[in-house]
């Protein structure tokens, strides 16, 4: 197996994001996010009577926003002073997080400026902007959009609603692990199948970390006997090395820039995040650019899901490295969001079916 699992490893610092914080969590955006369902996904097991699947998909991308962010942004934003929400926020995007900051501000009736990269998709913009957000554009780089906002911070007494490396938003992220552990219980309860008992593994998306490191926490915290491991683009791996090398590793935004992932396309994990993975996570699972667009082809045909690349990469993990993962036991793919412009979706379709479908 070259998924780089290995013991867990005290983290840097002390740990910020804990299960009673993001319980906490769950209660603050309860009704404001959906509980998305787990949907069973391929062949049934012959010997499950119920006819359930082994692999089951946690489909973010039905949130309101079309994607996980908006549990992290509301959370933080709700859990402001407030003399620092009539302040305003200020956050850096390349889409799912402004989407979720700008809505999150929406409903709290606070200001919200969102950084954005000139290459954003268009579509993200538009509904960034159809949420009341003030925009401002920088260039490609994720260090740009981060420089930028703190230099709003600073001029304007913004708060920083940071996309990652936050613990309130990580927290705010966490309770997808905590809806995975519930319902991954209710599926055990609903049948007497051994192949369905016992430990489980869970694929999240990583970019920055923010999502892997909340569920992560959620997760190994309510189920140590749980597997959780982290996907990443083969173009955009830097968690993977950062975890190998005990470091924080910086790629090239020229390079990441290359993943058809757009929403992990950071150059490294956050500080917190890295302290928290370094702990729970149990390993890295990396797939390849086309492995990514036969996922979206995948789950448009299997599961009726319309995803954006980065909310593909978990079922590119299921789908095409399935020997890399534990050989047992239930499978749980976290789906990020499916925010993708329909020209570019049509394309990444044909460039899936091209491959192999």
């Amino acid at each position: 197996m070259d998924m780089n699992l290995r013991e867990p490893s005290p983290p840097a610092e002390p740990a910020l994001v804990t299960l009673a914080g993001i319980r906490a969590a769950a209660e603050v955006i309860r009704g404001v996010v959906v509980l998305t369902p787990l949907l069973p996904f391929g062949r049934p097991e012959e010997s499950d009577p119920l006819g359930r699947t082994r692999a089951w998909l946690k489909p973010e991308s039905l949130q309101p926003i079309g994607a996980f962010k908006l549990r992290g942004a509301y959370y933080n934003i709700a859990t402001l002073s407030a003399e620092r929400r009539a302040a305003g926020v200020v956050a850096h995007s390349s889409g799912n997080h402004g989407q979720g900051v700008a809505r999150a501000a929406r409903l709290l009736g606070v200001r919200a400026v969102i950084v954005m990269p000139s290459n954003a998709p268009s579509i993200k913009v538009e509904r960034v902007r159809a949420d009341g957000a003030e925009i401002v554009f920088v260039g490609p780089s994720s260090e740009e959009r981060a420089q930028r906002a703190d230099e709003l911070a600073r001029v304007e007494g913004l708060s920083l609603v940071a996309p990652y490396d936050d613990a309130a938003t990580i927290t705010g992220q966490g309770t997808i692990g905590l809806e995975i552990v519930e319902q991954v219980a209710a599926i055990d309860a609903r049948g007497a199948s051994g192949a369905k008992a016992g430990p489980f593994t869970v694929l999240v998306p990583v970019g920055g970390g923010g999502i892997a490191s909340g569920v992560a926490v959620a997760v190994k915290s309510l189920r140590p006997d749980a597997v959780v491991l982290g996907v990443e683009p083969d173009l955009a791996a830097d968690a993977r090395d950062s975890l190998a090398q005990g470091r924080i590793v910086t790629w090239p935004a020229d390079m990441v820039g290359q993943t058809i992932a757009d929403g992990q396309r950071t150059t490294h994990l956050g500080r917190i995040p890295f302290a928290l993975l370094s702990r729970y996570l149990d390993g890295i699972v990396t797939v390849a650019e086309d492995e990514i667009a036969r996922a979206m082809v995948r789950a448009s045909r299997e599961a009726r899901l319309v995803l954006e690349p980065s909310g593909a990469t978990t079922l590119a993990a299921w789908l095409f490295h399935e020997a890399e993962l534990p050989a047992a036991g239930l499978v749980v793919a976290i789906l990020s969001g499916g925010n993708v412009d329909p020209a570019r979706y049509d394309e990444l379709l044909a460039r899936g079916v091209a491959a192999g479908g």
